[in-house]
C-alpha cells in the first residue's frame, strides 16, 4: 500500500544524508542526487522486493543505478532501508570505506551493480533482465539514467536488445532534470524526445512529474502490466529541494561548504 507522506519523509532524510556525506567527502555529486531522490525512495520504500537481511537473495528485484555519480542517494536509500548504518554515509570516498564514488557492487552491502562509465548500466540491466527469464524467475530490473547519459550510443543498442527480447521485467526511469556537467542537454547534445527513441526500441513509455509520489508509484505499477520493457520520463529539477541549488548546472558535481550544507539542512527541516 503505497503511503505517499512515508515516501517523502523517507526522500527528504536521504537528501539530507546524501548532502552531509558530499560535504563530509569534500566531493561527490549533489544536483544529480537531489533530482533522483523521490523516484529512489519510492523505488525502495514501495516497489522493490529486497531483504535486508539477505542482499543477495535470488529472487531480490534489482535496482542499477546507470548514473553512477548519483551514488549519494542511493547509498542513503540504503542506509535509510537498514542495509548497513547510516553513520557510514559520512565516510564517503574514503579509501578504508565501502561507500566509494561510483557503486561498487563487492563491498557495499544491497548494491547490484557497479556502474560509472555512463552508457552501461542499462546493458547491465538488460543482462539482468534476460537472465531471469533464462532462470525462470520472476524478479524485476529497474534502472535509473541521467539525461545527459542518454546520449551514449551504448543506451540505444541495450534499449534495442531489451524491446527486441520483450524483456517485460524491465524498467528503465530516466531522470530527465535538463542539465549535465557541461551545461543544458539542449545546448550540449539535443536528445530530443527520449520516450519516443525508446518506443521506436518496443517499449512502453510513461511520462511523470519525477517529484510527484503518487505518478511515480502509478507509472511503476502500470509498468507490471504492459508486456514489454516500460521506460519511465521523469521530468525533475536537478538540485531539487534547495534554493541555491535548483537549476543550477554549478551543482552538478561540488561539495556544499559547511555554511552552505547548514542553509540546505534548515531548507529541508533538518538541523538549525
Amino acid at each position: 500500500m503505497l503511503d505517499t507522506n512515508l515516501i517523502k519523509e523517507k526522500a527528504n532524510n536521504m537528501r539530507m544524508a546524501a548532502l552531509e556525506a558530499i560535504h563530509c567527502a569534500g566531493s561527490g555529486h549533489p544536483g544529480g542526487s537531489l533530482s533522483a531522490a523521490d523516484i529512489v525512495a519510492t523505488l525502495y520504500f514501495y516497489k522493490m522486493r529486497v531483504d535486508v537481511a539477505n542482499p543477495r537473495w535470488a529472487e531480490r528485484d534489482r535496482f542499477v543505478l546507470s548514473k553512477g555519480h548519483a551514488c549519494p542517494i542511493l547509498y542513503a536509500a540504503l542506509g535509510e532501508k537498514g542495509f548497513f548504518p547510516k553513520a557510514d554515509l559520512r565516510n564517503l570516498r574514503k579509501l578504508d570505506c565501502h561507500l566509494q564514488g561510483h557503486p561498487d557492487m563487492k563491498n557495499t552491502p544491497g548494491l547490484d551493480m557497479s556502474t560509472g562509465s555512463l552508457g552501461q548500466g542499462v546493458s547491465a540491466a538488460v543482462g539482468m533482465a534476460y537472465a531471469a527469464k533464462l532462470d525462470k524467475l520472476a524478479y524485476k530490473v529497474y534502472c535509473l539514467l541521467g539525461c545527459g547519459e542518454c546520449q551514449e550510443g551504448q543506451v540505444w543498442e541495450a534499449a534495442m536488445s531489451a524491446g527486441h527480447f520483450k524483456l517485460d521485467n524491465l524498467v528503465a526511469i530516466v531522470d530527465n532534470n535538463h542539465l549535465q556537467i557541461d551545461g543544458t542537454n539542449e545546448c550540449v547534445m539535443c536528445n530530443g524526445d527520449v520516450g519516443l527513441k525508446f518506443k521506436a526500441n518496443g517499449w512502453h513509455v510513461i511520462y511523470v512529474d519525477g517529484h510527484d509520489i503518487e505518478q511515480i508509484a502509478k507509472a511503476l505499477d502500470d509498468a507490471d502490466h504492459q508486456g514489454k520493457p516500460v521506460a519511465i520520463i521523469a521530468e525533475t529539477v536537478k538540485g531539487k529541494g534547495i534554493s541555491f541549488m535548483e537549476n543550477q548546472v554549478d551543482w552538478h558535481g561540488k561539495a556544499p561548504s559547511e555554511a552552505e550544507l547548514a542553509k540546505a539542512l534548515v531548507e529541508l527541516g533538518g538541523a538549525k
